[in-house]
């Protein structure tokens, strides 16, 4: 069996994404990147770009699924908003396409790549690097290896990866799991957004 799994970490300001193909019992890693939305100052031409963009990465990679942060759920509701508008036009493009979706929350991301729900977006990168033997420099914008872990999350999630050869679940790695370190913890939805400014904007 062979299928193609596009991970989207929603934003108006910076959007996330990583392409990944399961062969068999094992994942390779294809493409990660990010769409910056930063110069451009309407909120309507950057949800246009986000749709265009998630179009043409399923136009390229041809995936059978889309897996995408759901948004972070909080007491500051227009923040909230502002990301759900990212993620839904997401959605409505992988709808227009035909290809289904499933949404994960950003601590079942993380417990399901690190094995630490409250892990930092540096452990969840290093650990994707790791896991998948990744052959290129670490992405400055740790948005894009947000994007590939929610498609490997996916991947996980339905038991696509077990045996030889593929990523299997941090619970059965052992040693491969990296010494922990100091993460951020977010005491609630005002303090997640004043650490991640990047992904909103009015």
């Amino acid at each position: 069996m062979e299928r193609v799994i596009l991970g989207i970490d929603p934003g108006t300001v910076v959007m996330g994404f990583g392409v990944i193909k399961q062969v068999g019992k094992s994942v390779q890693f294809i493409e990660m990147d990010v769409l910056n939305l930063s110069k451009e100052r309407d909120i309507a031409k950057r949800l246009h770009r986000i749709f265009e963009c998630t179009v043409a990465l399923i136009e390229k990679h041809k995936p059978s699924h889309l897996a995408i942060e759901a948004p972070f759920f909080g007491k500051n509701v227009q923040s909230m908003l502002k990301l759900g508008r990212g993620q839904g036009v997401a959605i409505a493009a992988a709808i227009s396409q035909s290809v289904p979706f499933s949404e994960y929350a950003p601590r079942k991301i993380k417990m399901a790549i690190t094995g630490k729900g409250t892990a930092s977006k540096e452990q969840v990168a290093k650990m994707l690097f790791s896991l998948m033997k990744i052959n290129a420099a670490m992405p400055k914008q740790l948005d894009a290896t947000d994007g590939l872990a929610v498609a490997v999350c996916h991947a996980l999630q339905n038991d696509l990866l077990p045996g030889a050869g593929g990523v299997r679940p941090p619970n059965r790695i052992g040693r491969m799991n990296p010494a922990p370190t100091k993460s951020k913890k977010y005491s609630g939805w005002e303090t997640f957004i004043a650490q991640n400014e990047n992904r909103v904007s009015s």
